[in-house]
């Protein structure tokens, strides 16, 4: 069995840049008690107070150093007024206890919640009273002369991230000693910074001194005074390196040019950092600091002298500059502005829906691979029904369950929609009155519920990303982007295989396939709704991001010559939709209603900025990859879908959720509103009968909408005028032409289809062992068969009954005497069956030998037709 002493020794071997073992038992060292360098005597404890320090000691608590220890603590001290930024007061005094982030707030009242947290006011200039009014303390002399309060408060509450990771400190706002090169800057110095696709490109991931000297530093300028807590420390994000600070020290300042090391009370205290290069490490001052500016002093680090950073800190200056005022946003609504767990989110949904039962609903679309339901919330004035002409929405959320922006702000949409409706707001009547609203906060409840534990900005970039079985719910759909371009270079679309609704493969859809429980649950539900539009929210970034996102692979047949000006921009058109206008003006109206995504002052969070400032990027041209749930939805089903990145923090504190609000409401409702613009609406029969599953054919878009069950359809168009056709396996096709405004309001066209004897033909011929043609396939000049314009009148027959050069014979109804006219060829239709087309009435076309015979519909024919490459020889004309 191991002994004591030589459970200590791999702690004694420990020193320079060397990480220190997880299972090292023994404590990390402490600096000696040195005398105080400072001219003030230390103060003696009062009996009392010393009474307290033995008890606390026994109790196991430490005194004046990192990590401090737990129980209640003394009387903090925080200066009212002075230059200069405040150090512990009392040398070796046990610091306060190390507080996490806030806690859950309490419900009280009914609607309303309250939290437990006191709010920080700004300290009056030279006077004795304490920050936060109603706390009252006597005013003494500080180490540096000036006065200071001793305030009677409990523990200080934890402050939030001052914003490095969500870029709310600007790139100017963060300076260092040196860098190792122009990608390893201060400026991605941030927490949670990712690198290039390449390493040791312009976009590295971390900050990186020039060389291993122990002088150097880096530096962060909140631009107003800030009691500082604590830091967040990182290493460097590297597929290649293991970079990381082991240990540092920590100065302030308030003008940049004197600063003051953070000390213990005797010497200047060394603060312990990372062990790996990708888990954050939160680590709290013993007592708060009051400054403006902050500087981390790497002392002993691993590999390369690399560091990212978050600092924590609470305003406390009186808002008069520009830079403070621009990220200052407050919202008047009253909203439970918090994390929620999954708890607390499925009964804030309740509380919801029993506040607005008429209009919500609450449902769930299946469970996770740990068996959480997966809710929704169905916002609509008849919940839980389709009404014919009224489109479906859907806002869906949390696919990545580190990304809790997104699952907040549904939760935010939910509140303020039932309040608003109650309220009479006759833009959110509007909406919940001709739309069907369908809201899931999180698709991935595992992947939330594991990133939760960790807290905001201490969990790394991927934990919780991945469901609980390790897939990215996101890439887990079927690809039917690569089966569609292998079809359309082979000629096969639309005749061979359809350009919409492309079907699921089937060794997709095996259970040993390797598919996650949720994305099974997300595509029944997909399939089982009829909706028109959606967007999905995520974060890491801040853009709206359309299809595809699959990139096309080079075509094998050469491409025509371009002017040089068209190699810039490398073959566009193969990652192009046939909407993809209609994909920009969507992207554009949730990038331009954003208060800050279309900043032109603000780059990538990451890399460099692909929306050229605009908001708005192609997922092929900017993180390519295949089977997405846009690209699914799109080519699946009717739904037009879109991706939201809201920010560059995937795990917002919970006091900026508050300003994300503001920033995204009215983004959130815009893009809502887009959903009644194009056309809309019903194909029936002549008896007045809805017809399910009939096709809209928009001319000049290749891609197609089907109609719901009840004979609706929606089409999402830009402004403009169309000609727009219905078609439907029975009936005769119809041609409208409908006119699209710039108001929102979708344009009203509705079909009557007549129905045709084709499904009688159809039935007759499958009796006899033939196959007929598709609705619409005739026969061409040479042989050739190809699909009718809809709705096109016959062609005229020349003298003889025959068909003019190029034009093919109509496929009208059929009258008493049908003739067929007849081919077996294969390179005609793609098939060697024989392929029976009806003829158009009136004279019989003049038959051409070994080709075109009178036969009866209901006999086999068997046929030489000429050879598509010769014309028939004519026939020499008589003098």
């Amino acid at each position: 069995m191991e002994t004591d002493e030589e459970k200590l020794k791999p702690c004694e071997r420990l020193g320079g840049g060397t990480a220190r073992p997880h299972n090292c038992p023994c404590p990390r060292p402490r600096p000696r008690p040195r005398p105080c360098p400072h001219p003030h005597p230390r103060r003696p404890l009062s009996p009392t107070r010393e009474a307290q320090e033995r008890r606390r000691r026994q109790q196991g608590g430490g005194g004046g150093d990192l990590g401090g220890g737990e129980g209640p603590g003394p009387q903090r001290w925080v200066r009212a007024g002075g230059p200069h930024p405040v150090s512990p007061p009392h040398p070796g005094s046990a610091p306060s206890p190390r507080p996490r982030f806030p806690g859950k707030p309490k419900k009280t009242g009914g609607k309303k919640w309250e939290t437990d947290e006191d709010e920080w006011a700004p300290p009056e200039e030279k006077t004795s009273e304490c920050p936060r009014p109603g706390r009252q303390g006597e005013a003494v002399t500080g180490l540096g002369g000036g006065t200071l309060t001793l305030c009677h408060v409990p523990p200080h509450p934890e402050c939030p991230p001052i914003g490095l990771e969500s870029h709310r400190i600007e790139d100017d706002q963060i300076l260092a000693s040196s860098m190792l090169r122009h990608g390893l800057g201060a400026q991605r110095g941030r927490l949670n910074m990712q690198a290039g696709a390449n390493e040791d490109d312009f976009f590295d991931g971390a900050w990186c001194a020039e060389d291993d000297s122990r002088a150097h530093w880096l530096e962060v300028d909140t631009r107003r005074t800030t009691k500082f807590t604590g830091v967040i420390t990182q290493g460097r994000d590297s597929q290649i390196h293991e970079d990381f600070v082991t240990k540092f020290y920590v100065g302030f300042s308030n003008d940049s040019q004197s600063w003051t090391m953070y000390t213990n009370g005797y010497e200047e205290m060394m603060f312990y950092g990372n062990v790996d290069k990708d888990t954050p490490v939160l680590t709290e001052f013993p007592e708060p600091v009051v400054a403006r500016y902050i500087r981390i002093y790497p002392q002993t680090w691993n590999g390369s002298l690399c560091l990212r950073l978050e600092v924590l800190g609470c305003p406390l200056s009186t808002i008069s500059s520009y830079y403070s005022q621009q990220n200052e946003v407050t919202s008047a609504d009253n909203l439970d502005f918090r994390h929620h767990s999954y708890k607390d989110m499925r009964q804030l949904m309740k509380v919801v829906n029993e506040e607005c039962p008429t209009i919500t609903r609450i449902y769930n679309i299946g469970k996770s691979s740990r068996g959480l339901k997966i809710y929704a919330m169905e916002i609509s004035d008849n919940p839980g029904e389709h009404e014919t002409g009224e489109p479906e929405f859907r806002y869906t959320a949390g696919l990545h369950g580190n990304e809790v922006l997104g699952r907040e702000l549904l939760l935010l949409l939910m509140q303020f929609l039932c309040k608003e409706y109650q309220d009479g707001n006759p833009r959110v009547r509007s909406l919940v009155t001709e739309t069907r609203i369908h809201l899931v906060p999180s698709l991935n409840p595992d992947g939330y519920e594991l990133a939760r534990e960790a807290g905001s900005e201490l969990g790394n970039w991927a934990l919780g990303h991945w469901t609980e079985e390790g897939y990215d719910l996101f890439e887990n759909f079927p690809d039917l982007a690569s089966p569609l371009w292998a079809a359309e270079e082979r000629k096969l679309v639309p005749h061979r295989f359809p350009s919409h609704h492309i079907p699921v493969p089937q060794h997709y859809l095996e259970e040993d396939a390797t598919v996650a429980v949720e994305t099974r649950a997300i595509m029944a539900w997909m399939e089982k709704n009829p909706f028109v539009l959606g967007a999905n929210l995520q974060g890491g970034e801040k853009l709206v991001s359309y299809p595809f996102d699959a990139a096309r692979p080079p075509s094998e047949t050469p491409a025509a010559p371009r002017p040089p000006d068209d190699y810039e921009d490398d073959n566009p058109e193969l990652h192009e939709t046939p909407d993809h206008a209609i994909f920009r003006w969507l992207a554009i109206s949730y990038a331009s209603a954003h208060l800050t995504m279309t900043e032109t002052f603000r780059g990538g969070c990451h890399t460099q900025d692909m929306t050229d400032s605009m908001g708005i990027v192609q997922g092929a041209k900017w993180r390519p990859r295949a089977g997405t749930m846009n690209d699914f939805s799109y080519l699946h089903t009717n739904c037009l879908e879109l991706s939201v990145y809201l920010g560059c923090d995937k795990f917002p504190h919970e006091s900026e959720l508050q300003q994300e609000w503001e920033n995204n409401k009215e983004s959130l409702l815009t893009f809502m509103e887009q959903v009644h613009r194009g056309i809309k609406g019903l194909v029936t029969d002549q008896q007045g009968e809805p017809i399910a599953n009939a096709t809209i054919v928009v001319g000049g878009i290749k891609h197609n909408v089907k109609t719901a069950s009840g004979g609706d359809y929606w089409r999402i168009l830009n402004p403009g005028e169309y000609r727009v056709s219905a078609r439907a396996e029975g009936y005769n096709p119809s041609v409208k032409t409908c006119s699209v405004f710039y108001d929102i309001g979708a344009t009203q066209c509705n079909f009557v289809l007549s129905r045709s004897n084709w499904k009688r033909i159809r039935e007759i011929m499958a009796m006899n062992g033939r196959m007929a043609p598709a609705p619409g396939t005739r026969r061409c000049h040479r042989g050739r068969a190809r699909r009718t314009q809809p709705g096109s009148p016959a062609p005229r027959l020349s003298r003889g009954g025959r068909a003019p050069q190029g034009r093919a014979l109509a496929a009208p109804a059929p009258v008493p005497s049908t003739r067929f006219c007849y081919t077996n060829k294969p390179s005609c239709i793609g098939s060697s069956a024989a392929w029976l087309l009806p003829a158009a009435p009136g004279p019989a076309p003049r038959q051409l030998r070994g080709s075109v015979r009178r036969q009866s519909p209901c006999r086999a024919v068997t046929a030489r037709p000429p050879c598509p490459r010769h014309r028939p020889r004519p026939r020499s004309r008589r003098s």
